[in-house]
């Protein structure tokens, strides 16, 4: 599993229903993307939720690297750079993956916390916490999934979930669910990556 996402932020006035009128009209576009475990459709809106800006930001989880690539280098994401200007991608190798005990319903809001690795920790440590944070997260209710991936670069983990309800049982960045292209979402290893 690979994990990977992309922020756009938009100026504080940008009327954020063109955000949702463009999902509404390409989401579908990779709904049968090869390699694709799942896209969520992300955005923050400024005010809503405690964000502090608007902001399109799509995270995706790859089941292989050849899919993640064909997106990127065959044109799909031309076509939002074109629009929007390139933005910055960043990349998590996966540690886990668990369904949650919505596992299927459709989400409606998503959670993401970023985590740095704290200099000198065990590795291992860091690692199991994340995988059993995972499971935590995957066996409340209203959980979709969770996930846990680690950027080595930066020595960050990222932790996401997706949730059927308004109030949901993570710490983090809360994002609204504006559509999920889902292909290979059975595909997805379940548990510790490695």
């Amino acid at each position: 599993m690979h994990a990977m996402q992309y922020e756009l932020t938009l100026p504080a006035d940008y009327d954020m229903e063109i955000i949702r009128a463009r999902v509404a009209r390409v989401g579908h576009l990779l709904d049968d993307w090869e390699g694709l475990g799942f896209k969520t459709y992300l955005m923050r809106e400024r005010g809503v939720n405690g964000s502090p800006v608007n902001q399109y930001a799509p995270f995706y989880l790859w089941n292989t690297v050849a899919g993640m690539n064909a997106f990127l280098w065959g044109g799909a994401f031309q076509v939002l750079s074109d629009d929007f200007g390139r933005p910055s991608v960043r990349q998590w190798t996966g540690l886990s993956y668990e369904e949650g005990r919505a596992a299927g319903a459709p989400p409606r809001w998503a959670v993401r916390r970023l985590q740095p690795v704290p200099e000198g920790a065990e590795l291992t440590d860091v690692t199991a916490d994340a995988v059993g944070g995972t499971e935590l997260l995957a066996g409340q209710d209203g959980a979709v999934f969770a996930a846990a991936a680690v950027d080595t670069a930066r020595w960050e983990l990222v932790h996401f979930s997706l949730w059927t309800h308004e109030s949901p049982k993570a710490d983090g960045e809360v994002f609204e669910v504006l559509h999920v292209s889902a292909p290979g979402r059975e595909r997805l290893k379940r548990g510790r990556q490695w």
